[in-house]
């Protein structure tokens, strides 16, 4: 593999189709939708996630494009908290994030056609997935967490290496659809993997020692509540009495629209505003680095006029140089003519010598001719040789002069050429320092620019998140103000229609008072106490029994079906925090710290507390219903009927034919019976149901 490559560019198309979109998803009244598909990326833009984070989009489409990872550099997953659909198919992922547990609203997540390995454990973590489909992939195995998913629906994992599914999944009691390869399956084996999603799940539900309800029982809680809120609180009376609560609702919500218009204008103008100081601060930057440049190119031509001027210098000193040696050469010229002068002289001294010698043999032959005296050629002949000697000498006097005055005009130049040299190497040396000194200027100068430029970035950085979390806080009072808005008219329907309810009541006993029926009041109230939907009463139902008891301890009653649609248990609490228990809906900061404090301390004691003897298998212990107190036994008129009947508690229609076991009540029909898992009158834990005929 290259150390080094280089990343692909996106064509012109696919880079102005991923401008178009942007800018799409930025304009007032666009959808919660940011479709960046089919634009060549290699990772996902840093603008697509503050997009996401800013404008609070829900639906994020990334299908058919290069990604190798889902997060780049510098980028955070909480951009995405109120992403709910996420398409990354088509793509070349090979792994997801470990911590994709954080994308708490997500609903879809879809990698089909990736090549992921391996599923992160975090996944677990997404309580409100609803379809996964990891089709095409090269996963062999996934991990234990995926029972945790309550609401997931639909999972294709076919088309990949998986040959056994975790245990775990029969936990998923919400699960309608599985797409698997049933050829290739090790557990469950291949015939009930070929049977359907319904077989598959009473097998894993099987081996686990659960249960198996279908997925019906279960949805109603992971189902959007509109449809059925509108069919609970529908008015049964007559419609004139809410008209006018109908137009003074939409009124309001006319009034909040137009305010949610104004907050996006204000958006708008805040986004045009740090728009504008992103330019301003682009021309800043730009306008410093034309002064960098100014300042290199200033600095660049003193650097080239000093190489210049030392050019000069350098050619100068190398006339100079050529000068003198061009004077050396030619005193020493001078002075090999000069010696050459000498030898000729020499040479005539030898040719004078040898002249003496032929006249010396003249003389003597001149003697031995005309018979002259030796004494007068003795005479003749040192007059003739002292004359030569001191012409000799005077030469070689002469010839020593000229050499010592050679010598010393020699010496002389080679000084002032040494002294001319130290001073030009001085010049140098200055000019050298200078250029440091300016180079050293120039640096300190760019590093203080650069240090004010970036301080002047922090602030502008500073200034745009504080606006950032201005607007999301008018983003959350706005939303809090709609959820109150919303609760309080769910509030004000609840509370016509069991004004309705209590009037119906009232004119029902008034109606019955005279049948005297046995234990009329005790149903009535039965009645009351049963309003609540049965998806939220099995929830509440569902609850541990200490879990119901601390939040009546600590008067939070008004909290259980928070924790009933959440499932929390002690155990769950106990890794919970406060940060946490606010936002599953507890506002209150001094009630989460007591629940969490109580929750942990009931843990220990149940800890250390041994446990008891359970009884045999068969024994069956029933125990009565305890009487009411005295205080608050109903009154209601005791009568003899020949045949003692009660109707069913859940249906209010039907006659209630079953008794429940440890408790031994009977308050409910055969259809209401089976999902139920507590009894309705005392809570108590149902073991066995018994059906009970009457003698006629």
């Amino acid at each position: 593999m290259p150390l080094f490559f280089r990343k692909r560019k996106p064509s012109e198309e696919a880079r102005k189709r991923l401008e178009y979109q942007m800018c799409l998803a930025k304009e007032a009244g666009a959808d919660d939708i940011l479709d960046i598909s089919k634009c060549e990326l290699s990772e996902i833009p840093f603008g697509a996630f503050a997009t996401c984070k800013v404008l609070q989009k829900k639906v994020l489409i990334v299908h058919t494009n290069h990604l190798t990872s889902l997060l780049p550099k510098s980028c955070s997953l909480l951009s995405l908290a109120t992403v709910k659909v996420l398409d990354l198919h088509d793509n070349q992922l090979t792994a997801l994030p470990d911590d994709i547990g954080q994308l708490t609203a997500l609903q879809v997540l879809n990698v089909e056609r990736n090549q992921l390995t391996y599923l992160p454990r975090s996944i677990g973590n997404l309580i409100q997935l609803q379809t996964l489909n990891v089709k095409d992939n090269r996963l062999k195995e996934l991990p234990d967490t995926l029972g945790e998913l309550r609401s997931l629906r639909t999972l294709d994992i076919s088309e990949s290496e998986i040959q056994r599914l975790p245990q775990m999944l029969a936990h998923v009691r919400t699960l309608e659809t599985l797409s698997l390869d049933a050829s290739s399956m090790v557990y469950p084996p291949q015939e009930v993997c070929g049977a359907g999603t319904e077989a598959i799940q009473q097998f894993l539900c099987k081996a686990s020692g659960l249960e198996y309800y279908p997925p019906s029982q279960y949805l109603l809680p992971v189902l959007e509540q509109d449809g059925a809120e509108n069919s609970r609180d529908s008015p049964s009376g007559p419609t004139d009495r809410f008209s006018s609560e109908e137009i003074d609702w939409q009124n309001r919500f006319s009034d909040y629209e137009k305010r949610k218009e104004q907050k996006m204008l204000e958006k708008l103008e805040f986004e045009r505003r740090l728009e504008l100081g992103q330019r301003e601060h682009a021309q800043l930057l730009q306008q410093s680095n034309s002064q960098k440049d100014e300042i290199l190119q200033t600095v660049k031509e003193e650097q080239s006029r000093l190489e210049q001027g030392l050019s000069e210098r350098q050619r100068y000193l190398d006339a100079e140089r050529q000068r003198l040696q061009e004077q050396l050469k030619q005193t020493e010229q001078n002075i090999s003519n000069r010696i050459q002068k000498l030898l000729q002289e020499n040479q005539r001294q030898k040719k004078s010598s040898e002249i003496l010698k032929s006249l010396e043999n003249e003389r003597i032959r001149m003697e031995q001719l005309m018979s002259i005296t030796q004494e007068e050629t003795e005479n003749l002949r040192r007059r003739e040789i002292a004359s030569a000697m001191q012409q000799m000498l005077t030469e070689s006097c002469n010839s020593r002069l000229i050499q010592m005055a050679y010598e010393s005009q020699r010496q002389n130049l080679v000084q002032q050429a040494c002294s001319s040299m130290a001073e030009m190497d001085e010049r140098f040396q200055q000019i050298l320092s200078w250029q440091q000194m300016d180079q050293n200027k120039a640096i300190s100068q760019i590093l203080q620019e650069s240090a004010m430029q970036k301080a002047a970035f922090e602030a502008l950085q500073v200034k745009k998140d504080l606006m950032h979390r201005q607007i999301r806080k008018q983003e959350m009072i706005s939303e809090q103000r709609w959820v109150l808005s919303s609760l309080l008219q769910q509030l004000l329907k609840e509370k016509t229609q069991r004004e309705e309810e209590l009037r119906e009541i009232l004119t029902e006993l008034e109606a019955k008072r005279e049948t005297k029926q046995e234990n009329y009041w005790l149903i009535q109230y039965q009645r009351l106490l049963n309003q609540k939907p049965l998806s939220l009463k099995l929830q509440e139902e569902g609850l541990e029994r200490q879990l119901v008891a601390l939040l009546v301890e600590l008067s939070a009653e008004h909290y259980l079906p928070i924790f009933a649609h959440h499932r929390i248990s002690l155990d769950m609490l106990s890794r919970m925090g406060p940060g946490d228990l606010a936002k599953v809906g507890v506002s209150e900061a001094g009630l989460r710290h007591q629940i969490l404090r109580r929750a942990q301390e009931l843990l220990d004691a149940t800890r250390a507390r041994p446990e008891l003897p359970k009884p045999p298998q068969g024994e069956v212990l029933p125990t009565a219903p305890e009487e009411l107190p005295e205080a608050v036994r109903p009154s209601a008129p005791c009568a003899e009927l020949e045949a003692q009947t009660s109707e069913c508690v859940v249906c209010l229609e039907r006659e209630a034919q079953m008794i429940f076991l440890n408790c031994g009540h009977v308050c409910c029909c055969q259809q209401c019976c089976q999902p139920l898992r507590t009894c309705p009158l005392c809570r108590q834990d149902i073991t066995q149901r018994l059906r009970i005929y009457h003698s006629r």
